[in-house]
C-alpha cells in the first residue's frame, strides 16, 4: 500500500464524519428539557384551580433571613387570594377586585375595614420586583420555559430523585431585567408541576427559597 493510500484509508473517513456531523447553535435545546416543558403546560392546562400552603425563605439587605407562610389559592384565569399565616397572621389579600385592583384586608378582627391598592402599589412591594398579579402557576411554568430556552446563560443540570425532578440552571431573572440568577426548579413528577423554586446570585448564594407545600388541583372552594 503507498503512502496516498494510507494516508486516504486514515484521514478519509475522519474527514467525512467531521463534515456530516449535524449542526447546533451555541445553545442548543435538549430532547428532554422540551418535552419536561410541553408535559408541564399540558398538566396545567387541564387544571382550573389550586390551593397550595406557600413557604418563603428570603434574604435581607443586611444579610439575615426571614421566613413567611401563608395559604395561596387560585382560579382561572387571573382570581387570586393570599391568607397569611405567618408573621402577618389575619392579612388576607385578593384581587383583582372589578377595577383591577387587590384588595387588603389587615386585620382578622375587622373583616369590614379593606383597602384597594393597585397590584404594583408601593405597600405590595417586595424586594424581588414580583407584583401579586404575577404570582400563579401558569406564569411560572411559561418563566420556566424561557429560563431553559432563550433566557439562560449556562448549562442545564437535571437531577431525579423518586417523583421529584430537580433542573438547575444560570438565567436572567423573572422580574429584574438584567439580573442573572442561579434557579433551581422542583417539579413533581406526578403532577407534572412545579412545586418549588430556589434563587440564588450566580455565585450561589440564597436569595429567596420558595415551596409550594400540599399542592392540591381541581378541589371546591369559595
Amino acid at each position: 500500500m503507498t503512502l496516498t493510500e494510507i494516508v486516504r484509508t486514515l484521514i478519509l473517513p475522519f474527514f467525512l464524519a467531521i463534515t456530516t456531523l449535524p449542526a447546533y447553535s451555541s445553545a442548543p435545546v435538549q430532547p428532554d428539557i422540551s418535552r419536561l416543558i410541553e408535559k408541564m403546560e399540558s398538566a396545567y392546562a387541564e387544571v382550573e384551580n389550586y390551593q397550595t400552603k406557600v413557604r418563603i425563605e428570603s434574604r435581607s439587605t443586611d444579610g439575615s433571613y426571614h421566613t413567611e407562610t401563608f395559604l395561596y389559592s387560585f382560579k382561572k384565569p387571573d382570581r387570586i387570594r393570599i391568607d397569611f399565616e405567618s408573621p402577618r397572621s389575619g392579612l388576607v389579600l385578593v384581587c383583582p377586585d372589578r377595577n383591577g385592583k387587590v384588595v387588603v384586608r389587615p386585620f382578622q378582627w375587622a373583616p369590614f375595614f379593606k383597602l384597594h391598592l393597585a397590584p404594583n402599589s408601593s405597600l405590595l412591594d417586595t424586594p424581588f420586583g414580583q407584583p401579586i398579579n404575577r404570582t400563579d402557576l401558569g406564569l411560572l411554568i411559561k418563566n420556566i420555559g424561557h429560563s431553559l430556552t432563550d433566557q439562560r446563560r449556562g448549562l442545564i443540570n437535571i437531577q431525579e430523585e423518586g417523583d421529584l425532578i430537580q433542573v438547575n440552571v444560570l438565567a436572567e431573572n423573572h422580574f429584574r431585567k438584567g439580573v442573572l440568577t442561579l434557579y433551581r426548579f422542583s417539579i413533581d413528577r406526578k403532577l407534572w408541576l412545579p412545586i418549588g423554586v430556589r434563587e440564588s446570585t450566580p455565585e450561589g448564594v440564597l436569595k429567596r427559597d420558595i415551596t409550594f407545600g400540599h399542592l392540591e388541583v381541581n378541589i371546591h372552594f369559595s
